[in-house]
């Protein structure tokens, strides 16, 4: 089990576990299982990339997002517009994978993927709300034991924040995935996971996650019925969970500063693959 994830080790965890391709092992050309976080429909669109004229690249971003361009005059036209879609498609930082017949992705650098991170100076200026940069709600939450907490306390700490109920089909998939993850991090000194039910009370949540064998980090976001769908703030002030998240399962992943640095609506595929960001983040952040 591993208690302390920093850049390296999580990259080789990664690799170990088939779940990137090292830059100096690189998958084949034609094999789509080795492609970070790409669903059935990033592999199709793979497979048209490779029947595409060249020049052709294909891009992926964290979170599933991808582009393709081909039949560009150059390869460098065809790399700028391949990463210039992604990056419109998905709202987050993307690499290329592939370039005309060669596989050219960088797993270092798909580490580093989520910074540059704010200083504590850019950190204390950035405006509260739940895009790339901004700083998080100040939500009020208890622990399990009925700890008050606030998500201002966890400050110093990366904070992988997931918002689900256990009436949620999507979320219930997404369970063994976050099991996997958490068992990863084991007693991590520099993230934390926060998962917060809605539209349910914590007790509901709780022994549903009891009955699916699931140990994971649930907290009480204080709602206490399926027509609540308001979260409190730190100020006591509410607000509604539709303004935090579009749809359930919803997660955001917070740098050491509360900084949003990554958020996902939907269920996660394959939460293992975020280890090397996971441990980028838990390393760099928070200076």
């Amino acid at each position: 089990m591993v208690t302390l994830i920093s850049l390296r080790p999580a990259i080789l965890l990664a690799i170990v576990c088939g779940l990137l391709p090292s830059s100096g092992l690189a998958a084949a050309l034609n094999d789509t299982n080795g492609i970070p976080y790409l669903d059935s429909a990033g592999k199709n669109g793979y497979h048209n990339f490779l029947a595409a004229d060249k020049h052709r690249a294909f891009a992926i971003a964290p979170g599933g997002g991808w582009s393709w361009k081909g039949g560009e005059d150059t390869a460098e036209m065809a790399s700028e517009e391949a990463l210039q879609s992604c990056r419109n498609n998905s709202m987050q930082a993307c690499l290329l994978y592939a370039l005309n017949d060669e596989v050219v992705f960088d797993a270092k650098a798909w580490a580093r993927l989520w910074g540059p991170y704010q200083n504590r100076a850019q950190a204390n200026r950035a405006q509260t709300g739940k895009e790339r940069g901004n700083r998080f709600y100040n939500l009020a939450f208890t622990s399990d034991t009925g700890k008050s907490i606030k998500l201002s306390d966890l400050k110093g700490k990366v904070v992988l924040l997931h918002f689900w109920g256990s009436w949620c089909p999507p979320c219930q998939r997404e369970m063994p995935e976050l099991q996997q993850l958490h068992r990863a991090l084991g007693v991590s000194p520099d993230i934390r996971i926060v998962m917060l039910q809605v539209r349910e009370n914590f007790a509901t949540g709780r022994k549903w996650a009891r009955q699916q064998n699931l140990n994971l980090p649930l907290f009480d976001s204080g709602v206490t019925n399926t027509a609540a769908d308001s979260l409190t703030l730190a100020e006591g002030k509410a607000i509604h969970d539709r303004d935090i998240a579009a749809a359930f399962p919803t997660t955001y992943i917070l740098d050491k500063h509360g900084i949003v640095v990554f958020s996902h609506i939907g269920p996660v595929a394959g939460w293992l693959q975020y280890l090397p960001l996971l441990g980028d983040v838990a390393t760099r952040s928070g200076k």
